[in-house]
């Protein structure tokens, strides 16, 4: 069915009003010029992954130097792409590459083409930044790895999946890019798959990130059912005048695929079990890429979320159930990387609340995911540093003292530190404060979560940064020795500490007049000033930080108390999100399966058997009746011949 018919088929059923439909596609142009090299974005991570697969052992020397060339190069290239934007009107930012036409089926066409924007290249920016770094800190940190070859090459998968994902100029193609980020998601998380524990992480990253993958499936059917069309300008600037209840399912079900990719309430369970991968898998995947797709999915969707009250809802409802769930489960946790993990999950549950305020809340939502890839990358990378002076130890407890011989650690983490708690001048402060405003202007009770999440998230995060770098040393046997990471490990580090200080100053303002034209952008209509709502976070922040400092900075004993209270249990316990999945879904799912299999093989095999098994049985019983012999047919014939006779004499009496 092409567009044209399923359009005259929706206006016959009501679904869409004719009045409200503009004939015309707001298209991006064209890309010409320096634009229309903006696949090599996509084509170097691609070869550097490619090559290094394909090359072997042969590569083993060059290869992570030359992955790291080709992620690097991306970023130049999309440097390139930014700065040729700066020089372009609003308007005639969007440009478009088309490469070839993919999908043709009938008058249906899906092509494979390109997108950049104001809102991709941001992505563009980030990813191959933050991705180049991680690259840089992984020459250090699996230097000794026999199989360095091969994460190197599993990097540049991810990075060239994550860069098709933001820059796909329709969803069947960025559906394309969220496969590929899922399975080198799969490959990262379990790199390390002769331990059980990163094998059965990698499993349930991938098997729960699929729940999601179905909802961004099932929303790509509608919108083909609706629009006949599944390009961003034919989905989006016609769903002003489609039919609310199509709109919210759509806009549910990219929810759902948000859902799995971020780690948001319900399908976060597999995020603390990822921390099993290689410290800069947590750093990229983690912190600064793979769980901001989702953000990205809604925002880049903001049209449908708008034009569907119910589904805003159910996002902002999800980011702060998140929020708060990942801010709990951070406060309990003794292992740095599942602390952090925590964390992460909470800080995605801003953005996916402020992605559902709408035109109030989109810009703010890129925002804090800009400065939240700075400050988180820069603390996963320095939670690797921890561990690598500390012979690969997670644990919190056995830390202390640190920053007296890990000094450059001290300090870059100590950066993310304040970044993250929202301390001004540092870069949480201006991404996050927004969220939290434009949250109370909206809904007051998204406003008292968000608050009450910047309070909590001071407490666990100075938890952390006590645990590890104050206090007395609580270094085990095999720790006697502490020492700072190489240059190669911590300039990243300092780059991205950089980053965490000036990262919000720089962009506060600017980026609200950059994406706007993309997200479009209002603003918030508070009852109190801005002033009495920084104050109020601020104040908290203090005071959650203030009491973890107070309770950890002495002695920590070396075993995780037992008796405490049952909210402790639970955080301990993931807020027992496991639990819940497997009496919800795994239980019932295998009583299903075994009652499908026993209905498959007693019932319908059992009767295709009875039936093949009844007649077998018949023609073993009359095969008895062939003798072979002629006297006995021929004394079966006079014996029926009597019965005949018998039976017609009978008749006739």
């Amino acid at each position: 069915m092409n567009f044209t018919q399923t359009l005259t088929s929706a206006l016959a059923t009501g679904q869409i009003d004719a009045s409200s439909i503009d004939p015309t596609v707001n298209s991006p142009a064209v890309a010409s010029g320096a634009f229309s090299y903006m696949w090599l974005l996509l084509a170097l991570p691609l070869f550097g992954a490619a090559l290094l697969l394909i090359g072997g052992k042969r590569t083993d020397k060059w290869g992570p130097y030359f992955a790291i060339a080709m992620s690097c190069g991306a970023f130049i290239v999309g440097a390139i792409m930014y700065l040729k934007m700066l020089g372009l009107p609003a308007d005639d930012r969007p440009v478009n590459l088309h490469i070839w036409d993919w999908v043709i089926v009938g008058n249906f066409q899906a092509p494979l083409g390109m997108q950049l924007d104001q809102l991709s290249i941001v992505f563009v920016l980030l990813i191959t930044f933050v991705g180049s770094l991680i690259h840089i800190y992984s020459l250090g940190y699996m230097k000794h790895d026999p199989e360095k070859r091969k994460f190197f090459a599993y990097l540049n998968l991810f990075v060239a999946a994550m860069l098709l994902l933001v820059t796909a100029d329709n969803y069947l193609l960025l559906y394309v890019g969220w496969e590929g980020v899922g399975l080198a998601s799969y490959l990262l998380i379990g790199f390390w798959m002769y331990k059980n524990s990163a094998a059965v992480a990698a499993k349930k990253a991938f098997v729960v990130n699929r729940v999601g993958d179905v909802g961004l499936s099932i929303a790509i059917m509608l919108m083909f059912v609706t629009f006949g069309s599944v390009t961003f300008p034919g989905v989006l600037d016609n769903v002003s005048g489609a039919n609310q209840t199509t709109t919210t399912w759509i806009g549910l079900m990219l929810l759902l695929a948000a859902c799995g990719k971020s780690a948001q309430f319900p399908l976060q369970s597999w995020l603390l079990d990822a921390m099993e991968g290689p410290t800069p898998v947590s750093a990229l995947i983690h912190a600064a890429t793979m769980v901001t797709a989702g953000v990205y999915l809604i925002v880049r969707s903001g049209p449908i979320f708008d034009a569907a009250p119910t589904a805003r809802t159910a996002v902002i409802i999800v980011g702060a159930i998140t929020l708060m769930f990942g801010a709990i489960i951070g406060c309990a946790k003794d292992d740095i990387k599942k602390a952090l993990a925590g964390s992460t999950m909470s800080q995605i549950g801003y953005m996916i609340l402020a992605a559902g305020l709408g035109p109030v809340g989109y810009v703010f939502a890129i925002f804090h995911l800009v400065t939240h890839g700075f400050f988180k990358a820069n603390m996963f990378l320095g939670a690797g540093s921890v561990m690598h002076g500390m012979n690969d130890q997670l644990d919190m407890r056995r830390f202390g003292a640190l920053r007296k011989v890990m000094v450059i650690t001290f300090i870059t983490f100590s950066c993310g530190w304040l970044a993250i708690m929202g301390v001004p001048p540092f870069a949480g402060f201006y991404s996050k404060d927004k969220i939290i405003e434009a949250a109370f202007g909206v809904n007051w009770v998204a406003g008292a979560v968000a608050l009450l999440g910047a309070g909590i998230t001071a407490f666990y995060m100075t938890r952390l940064w006590t645990m590890t770098f104050t206090g007395k040393s609580r270094w085990t046997d095999d720790n006697k020795h502490p020492h700072e990471s190489s240059s190669v490990m911590w300039i990243p580090m300092a780059i991205l500490a950089f980053l965490s200080v000036v990262g919000g100053f720089m962009l506060a303002g600017a980026i609200e007049t950059w994406l706007a034209p993309v997200t479009g952008f209002e603003e918030t209509q508070l009852h109190v000033s801005s002033l009495v709502m920084e104050a109020a976070s601020l104040a908290l922040v203090i005071l959650g930080a203030t009491i973890a400092y107070l309770q950890y900075r002495r002695d920590v004993p070396l075993v995780a108390p037992q008796h405490v209270s049952a909210l402790t249990v639970a955080a301990r316990n993931d807020l027992y999100g496991d639990a819940f999945n497997e009496e919800v879904f795994m239980r019932p799912g295998q009583w299903l399966t075994r009652s499908l299999v026993f209905f498959d093989n007693r019932g319908i095999d059992g009767l295709v058997n009875g039936i093949a098994a009844a007649f077998g049985g018949l023609s073993g019983r009359m095969r008895r009746i062939q003798t072979g012999f002629a006297r006995s047919y021929a004394l079966s014939m006079l014996g029926g011949a009597v019965l005949v006779v018998a039976a017609l004499i009978l008749v006739r009496m």
